[in-house]
């Protein structure tokens, strides 16, 4: 189950969690012939059990359970998809994973003991939930529940954390369903950046895909330090008109950095002479915008 972005709701139906920056799971743990197993599945059903070797104890929790959560990787104090990403893609080593563990944040429970538990309420898959033992299992925790929105909203924003997620208590779990009775609110940054090239869309190359950004240099020079591709927000025809009209086409790319191939693809290199705020929820390991989306031209500036 999916929530709905949106203004933060309030009232005392709903009840608020910590929005982590991590990777939805599922931990589906089952027993079969007297033996229990384990799977961690991703969003795309995806198996992902090899990547957080970490998370084996999960099987101790109890012999049948399906439990919904995060999981997160800690830097500085707070959790940072950057750092989860490398996981997605190889299985670490043991020096690896007892050098960087991750954390299981759990926040809710589809199955118990071979009962599903889907169409009962928030609430009582809460209770169930909370009922269950999680202190003997290693990385994971169990996802706090707070009653006051807008107090968790301004606590999340100021210790940098990714966002709040407001459930009805009422909700029932309609699995790979947006619903309305689930609503992520988000914290969004905003950076101030100059186009130094562009990409036609694929299916209509008379037309603007995306824009590929970059910060000055603080060495002087007037070059560009890629900070990466925004392609939502182009789209709209004024928009459309107010990039064609600004860009002015260049024979060489500004960018100090060899940008990688599947950036610089059919890229259409310009003076770098437009800026652009751009929203999005923070920085890679690489110096990369994460979820850049186009705020508005700076024609201001």
């Amino acid at each position: 189950m999916l929530a709905t972005p949106g203004a933060l709701p309030t009232g005392p139906d709903w009840s608020f969690e910590v929005k982590w920056d991590g990777m939805r799971l599922l931990a589906d743990v089952s027993t079969a012939n007297d033996q229990v197993a384990m799977k961690l599945a991703s969003r795309t059903d995806r198996d992902m059990t090899r990547h957080f070797p970490e998370l084996a104890g999960l099987t101790e929790l109890a012999p049948d359970v399906l439990l919904d959560g995060e999981v997160v990787a800690l830097s500085g104090g707070v959790p940072s998809f950057a750092t989860l990403a490398d996981r997605f893609h190889r299985i670490p080593s043991p020096a690896e994973v007892a050098a960087r563990p991750v954390i299981f944040m759990v926040f809710d429970v589809l199955r118990l003991y071979g009962v599903p538990l889907l169409e009962r309420p928030l609430s009582e898959r809460r209770a169930t939930l909370e009922r269950l033992d999680f202190g003997p299992v290693n990385q994971v925790q169990l996802s706090p529940v707070y009653d006051d929105g807008p107090a968790l909203l301004a606590a999340t924003a100021a210790q940098g954390l990714e966002g709040v997620v407001a459930k009805r208590r009422d909700s029932v779990y309609r699995p790979g369903q947006r619903a309305q009775s689930w609503v992520k609110v988000p914290h969004r940054k905003t950076q101030d950046c100059l186009v130094g090239a562009w990409r036609p869309e694929r299916t209509n190359p008379s037309r603007i895909g995306g824009l590929l950004l970059g910060v000055p240099d603080p060495d002087g020079s007037g070059r560009l330090r890629f900070a990466g591709r925004v392609g939502s927000g182009v789209a709209g025809e004024k928009t459309q008109r107010a990039l064609r009209a600004a860009l002015r086409p260049s024979d060489e790319s500004p960018f100090l950095d060899d940008l990688p191939r599947e950036d610089r693809l059919g890229a259409r290199w310009c003076e770098p002479t437009l800026m652009v705020e751009v929203a999005h929820s923070g920085w890679t390991e690489g110096h990369r915008l994460r979820l850049p989306v186009l705020s508005r031209l700076r024609t201001d500036r």
